[in-house]
């Protein structure tokens, strides 16, 4: 109920459909009330201004990033028991229809995480990620799985969880396939925009987490002054952004985060 909740509020409130909403009743509204339709008109083109064409998006995705963004690019030190890349990066569909493994803008995620487990031979390497879709017919793990061993990553290191349909579930499946024990550390690897709810999220779970963000969207501050080239650009960079703060104040007030805007210095 939750996912299917969280899909469905999404899809209504994320700027872009409100924008698109706004000037749909504006123009519905501009013979029998002129002045709602203004009012409507208004906040329409206001997103498409502020969200499409000047940096708003870049703004609100800026303080995501950089929350974990002193973790990059080193590989971390010490015992490590495994490196967890969360889906997202696999274009599910074109996978399924051409074959292979097709990926998104968030083929980073995979590359790094491949990087990783070159550098840590001794690390397990476990994918966990389904279909997040609401109309989705699950994932296509075996492409990864597969990927990954055409690597030449060793088949027993692997593990694959490819049930989890968000990032809740990503963390309580993988503990049930992994047992992780007090004392072992586990990289996580996901999209920097979107480590403050993973981390939440596997350390509610019990793990003790090592942040290694990735797919990083800007380049810094000073991107909170630069336009977008497209409009469309906008909107999605905003969308993006208002998914990760919605997500992580709904994921920390249902307690399946350890903390509204997890931290570096926040305790596993």
């Amino acid at each position: 109920m939750f996912f299917v909740a969280s899909k469905v509020i999404f899809f209504c409130v994320q700027p872009s459909s409100i924008a698109f909403l706004s000037l749909l009743l504006g123009g519905l509204f501009m013979r029998r009330s002129p002045r709602w339709a203004r009012r409507f008109l208004g906040v329409g083109f206001g997103i498409i201004l502020l969200f499409g064409f000047l940096p708003g998006g870049n703004i609100l995705v800026l303080p995501l990033e950089e929350r974990f963004a002193t973790h990059v690019p080193s590989v971390p030190q010490g015992t490590v028991s495994g490196i967890i890349l969360l889906g997202g990066f696999e274009d599910i569909s074109i996978t399924r229809a051409r074959g292979g493994l097709a990926l998104n803008e968030a083929a980073e995620r995979l590359t790094e995480a491949l990087r990783l487990a070159r550098e840590l031979p001794d690390a397990r390497v476990i994918f966990t990620g389904g279909s997040g879709s609401l109309f989705g017919h699950g994932g296509v793990a075996d492409a990864v799985r597969d990927f990954f061993i055409d690597a030449g990553i060793a088949p027993n290191r692997i593990l694959i969880e490819s049930d989890a349909r968000n990032t809740y579930e990503n963390a309580v499946l993988t503990k049930r396939l992994l047992h992780p024990e007090p004392g072992t550390r586990w990289i996580l690897v996901t999209s920097a925009y979107h480590m403050p709810r993973s981390v939440g999220v596997f350390r509610e779970a019990g793990y003790d987490v090592i942040p290694f963000p990735v797919d990083f969207r800007t380049r810094g501050s000073q991107d909170a002054w630069r336009p977008f080239d497209s409009i469309a650009a906008g909107l999605q960079r905003t969308d993006l952004a208002v998914k990760e703060w919605m997500g992580l104040l709904a994921y920390w007030v249902t307690g399946r985060s350890s903390a509204l805007f997890p931290s570096a210095s926040e305790k596993s």
